[in-house]
């Protein structure tokens, strides 16, 4: 983990985190404690949750130490460059996302980018996703597959999105996978058993990692069955596969 000698620029350590309150060291590996306890700049989503998961993975790590800048929606990308300066004077910057992968379904991407831009060597870290565990355990085609983010919010838009993803599945046998904000998961499910076809395959993964995990795949036909899903507030991902 530690700096080449040859090369004066400080590492940007893209570092996951937990995807939700589980002990931190049973899901993510010793290497990110270490790098934790050696860097001081961090770039994270949020502040609050950065602090409260550094000091839970390293308890007696000085919070007084930490610099932490924020990279989220309401962020002015012309702020980035700057907050990447202790990378250019030799100092490691640490990148954190409020869950999972940063630079994954994250505003982190940017920084990355631009430090790519600066020539500042980038280290990814070993840990949880939540996209790649869902299709993991999906059974459905880890060869092709596609990740669409959020879908339309508006209820027409939605629906022919719906069945472009279910027509292009079956067209490409192409898996393709998305999110929904977790307080409206019900009625994206309502929505997903009520446009998709029978045949469909749709896996549920909710709470990945969590005491709470729900991981299941079955037909729309079959799902049409189940008298209660509550998927209410609970991040979930959706992969649908038409064969």
């Amino acid at each position: 983990m530690e700096p080449n000698p040859l090369d004066p620029k400080g590492r940007l350590y893209l570092i996951p985190t937990r995807l939700g309150d589980d002990v931190p060291l049973e899901v993510l590996p010793i290497s990110i404690k270490k790098v934790l306890e050696q860097v001081n700049h961090y770039i994270a989503e949020n502040e609050k949750p950065a602090r409260r998961f550094i000091k839970k993975v390293s308890p007696s790590k000085s919070q007084r130490s930490l610099i932490i800048n924020t990279v989220n929606k309401y962020t002015d990308i012309s702020e980035i460059p700057e907050y990447l300066t202790p990378c250019l004077n030799g100092e490691s910057i640490g990148l954190l996302s409020d869950a999972g992968c940063p630079g994954i379904a994250d505003p982190g991407a940017e920084v990355v980018r631009i430090a790519h831009e600066k020539g500042i060597k980038v280290t990814p870290l070993v840990g949880p996703s939540s996209i790649l565990l869902a299709m993991m355990s999906s059974g459905m085609n880890g060869q092709n597959f596609t990740f669409n983010g959020y879908l339309p919010i508006d209820k027409n838009e939605r629906k022919s999105t719906i069945k472009h993803l279910e027509r292009t599945s079956f067209e490409k046998n192409q898996s393709q996978i998305f999110i929904e904000t977790p307080y409206r998961n019900d009625k994206m499910f309502l929505d997903l058993i009520t446009i998709l076809h029978d045949n469909t395959r749709l896996c549920i993964a909710c709470d990945i990692t969590l005491t709470t995990e729900f991981i299941v795949t079955k037909t729309i036909k079959e799902w049409k069955k189940e008298e209660t899903v509550d998927l209410h507030k609970r991040p979930t991902i959706y992969i649908i596969q038409k064969d």
